[in-house]
């Protein structure tokens, strides 16, 4: 039997006002007592920068860091790794047609228990799928479904409506409506930019520095503070 999962869902990397995770000190501690951390580059196309930047950021909190990419056996990688941590952009797609495609195989051998601290698109492909992500799909996905850690969805970097916006478009809250339109949909927690979702177990608690938007279908959305605990949407019948 797999140790208790340890997840820490950020909605956001870099806070205006702040450094790279500078708003999210405690996020790699998730982790719990590890030395190591196993890192997904495949986000942006550079991804040796984008290694170095997380190496040094990883170091100031103590910790020491492994990109998968420079791994010649990245599916081993995973397999041994301490804690991962996943971040940024493209989504799912890279994960399908990459080596990181591992993770799905660690998440279905039992590894339920391996730290995994994920921010934007890394939440987003912690829970059930990235139907509900913002971001636009520049590289396409053989299926929507993510990794399942969690059993619903998370709306990263979550707006509120501008009252003042002349823009006639749809706000994230009547996406994420539309998305409830459909039948057996699961809730959607929408993280604005400061807040994160810490799962220890069956707990889940709401931190950062700010609030959070929870979306159930055939419900009236909810606000939420810090410190809120969700543990509820671990064990709710979808």
């Amino acid at each position: 039997m797999g140790s208790p999962r340890r997840l820490l869902l950020v909605s956001n990397s870099t806070l205006r006002g702040g450094g790279y995770l500078g708003h999210c000190q405690q996020a790699p501690r998730a982790a719990g007592r590890v030395r190591r951390v196993l890192f997904v580059p495949y986000a942006l196309h550079d991804r040796d920068a984008y290694a170095r930047r997380a190496r040094e950021r990883f170091k100031s909190l103590g910790y020491g860091l492994d990109s998968i990419h420079e791994s010649c056996d990245p599916v081993e990688a995973v397999r041994k790794s301490e804690a991962i941590f996943v971040g940024k952009f493209y989504l799912l797609g890279v994960l399908w047609i990459s080596p990181a495609h591992s993770l799905h195989c660690r998440d279905k051998e039992g590894g339920d228990g391996i730290p995994y601290v994920g921010s934007s698109a890394g939440t987003n492909i912690a829970t059930i799928s990235i139907n509900t992500t913002n971001d636009m799909p520049i590289v396409y996905p053989p299926s929507l479904q993510a990794l399942g850690l969690v059993p619903f969805n998370i709306n990263p970097h979550y707006l509120d409506p501008d009252p003042k916006s002349t823009h006639m478009g749809e706000t994230r809250e009547e996406r994420i409506l539309q998305y409830h339109e459909e039948p057996n949909t699961p809730p959607v927690l929408g993280l604005r930019e400061g807040a994160m979702l810490l799962v220890e177990g069956d707990k889940a608690t709401l931190q950062g520095v700010t609030g959070a938007r929870l979306f159930m279908r055939g419900k009236k959305p909810t606000e939420h503070e810090p410190g809120t605990d969700f543990s509820f949407l671990l064990t709710e019948a979808l």
